[in-house]
Order: C-alpha cells, then structure tokens, then sequence
C-alpha cells in the first residue's frame, strides 16, 4: 500500500465556532488537493479554465462555479490548469453544523437542506441559475461583522440552493465511499448487489430475476427510474472503484482493471478516458503532486 498523497486539512473553524468565512482574490490557485472534516461550500469566479477535481470527478470550470462538499473523506482540488485570468475571486465557506434527522434539520422548511447536504456527501455542482439567485449574498458574506446575522445569511443561502434545480452530484457513489439510496426496494436490492459483486461478471438475468421481471422489462424501470442505463450504472460503478484503488493503493494499472470487473485492459482505458477526460495514469497524476501532511 503507497503513501496517500492527500493533504488532510486542519480547518480554521476551531473552538464553538460554526461559520469560517475567506473571501480573497489571487491570480493563481496554489493549494494542493485535501480534504477535511468541516462542511465546505466554494465559490469561485473570473475562474475560466480552471480545472475542478472532487474525487473521482474532473471538470475544466467556466467563468463561475459553485460546489459543496460535506464528506470528511472526499479529495478536492481547483487548479490553475489553463486558467489565464488575473483577479480569480474565491469565497470559501466552512461550516459544522448538526444535521441529525431528529434535530431542527429533520423538520420543515429544512429537510430540502438536509437532502442536499446528503447528496454533497458526493460533491455538489450548482447551475448559473442558482450561483445568480445568491450571488449577492455570498458577496455580502464576509463583510457581515455580526457573527448571529452572517449564520442567518449563510442558512438563508443554504435553502436557496436546496430550493434550486439542475445541481449535479459530482464523485461516484463508489468512490466517495458513500451508501447506496433509493425509494424502490427492487432497485435498491439489484444496486447492492451490483456494489458488492461489481469485480465478477454481472448478468442481466440475474438481475431480472432478482427484481422479478423479465430482462427487458427490467432494463426498461431501470432506466426509468433512474434515467441511465443499466450498463452505464455498471461501469460507473466500477471506474469509481477503480479511481479509488487508484489513489490509495500502488496497484498497476492492469491489476486494478481486472480487479474491478474489466476483462480487458484496452477496453478498460478507452473507457476510462471517455467518461473520466483523461487516462488511469493521468488520473493517478493527478492525485500524487504532493506528499500528505497531518
């Protein structure tokens, strides 16, 4: 097993404190990829081509982008990549708040909130749509000396988003280490058999019969029910696996694609490249820049 190369970030948010505000502007993005135990939500502008990595995730960013991330294990990283603007505005935002199903967040009007903070356990990828609805309140943000008023502002910020549409979650399931969901019984049974039994060979008829369907009929509610392919979920699946083995173990190439249900190493690449934008050794680059820091 290799060094991770990660850093683990010890936040600024100390003591009682639940809010940590950095507003800044700089002309390059430095910081190497971390993670951390607080909640972070970041806003970035003037930041086009700017290449975004939220796990197994890796996107070249426009001129603005907004993300959260409540998984305490979940690598993140902006980087300069082609980015050629001067002032690049960032607002970080970290926070701690209790977010337990029996609390204030259980109830209404914040269980909206508490479904996104769910999904941002993957990384959660806001539209311009809803980065213009609080643009003026995360730009008011750090200038809100009251410490009570700039939690009320950032909640109210919080709900908007929740309230928004057209958010994408960005890191696999598989790779963010995080549980598999659903509202259908038959669904969620032929997931969690696909999340244990990704490495071998996964059969349609299997999974038919385990849903009490016939094959097409099931790979019709599949897709229905969660718009994607039964195939593709698959090989998502298994690329996030893939990416995690990527990053934590020193595995070769070849011996993580086997291991993760590709039977062939060319294939394995090619699709790799195609949903990942860039190929398993490029990926694992990536994540090895520098050396981890506790």
């Amino acid at each position: 097993m290799e060094e991770r190369r990660v850093i683990h970030e010890i936040t600024p948010l100390m003591g009682k404190d639940v809010l940590y505000i950095a507003d800044r502007h700089k002309k390059e993005f430095t910081y190497p990829i971390h993670n951390h135990e607080v909640y972070e939500l970041n806003f970035v502008e003037h930041a086009s081509g700017v290449r975004r990595i939220v796990g197994d995730s890796q996107e070249v960013i426009g001129e603005y982008d907004l993300v959260l991330i409540t998984s305490p294990d979940l690598e993140h990283v902006w980087e300069q990549y082609e980015c050629l603007s001067e002032d690049i505005r960032e607002i970080t935002v970290q926070f701690d708040f209790n977010l337990a199903e029996d609390n204030l967040f259980g109830r209404n009007p914040f269980i909206s909130m508490r479904k996104m903070m769910n999904e941002a356990r993957k990384g959660l990828c806001f539209p311009l749509s809803a980065i213009m609805k609080v643009y003026t309140q995360l730009d008011e943000l750090s200038s809100i000396k009251d410490g009570f008023y700039a939690v009320m502002q950032f909640m109210t910020i919080l709900y908007e988003l929740s309230k928004s549409e057209g958010s994408h979650t960005l890191a696999t399931s598989s790779y963010a280490k995080v549980a598999i969901e659903d509202d259908s019984r038959r669904i969620l049974k032929v997931k969690n058999y696909i999340n244990t039994n990704y490495m071998d060979e996964v059969r349609l008829a299997t999974l038919s019969n385990m849903a009490g369907m016939s094959p097409s009929a099931f790979s019709r509610f599949f897709k229905l029910h969660t718009g994607r392919n039964l195939s593709d979920y698959i090989i998502d699946i298994r690329l996030g696996y893939a990416s995690r083995m990527l990053v934590d173990t020193s595995l070769s190439i070849s011996e993580i694609s086997f291991d993760c249900g590709f039977n062939n190493l060319s294939n394995f690449n090619r699709i790799f490249k195609r949903k990942k934008g860039c190929s398993p050794s490029e990926f694992r680059e990536n994540y090895h820049k520098t050396r981890i820091i506790i």
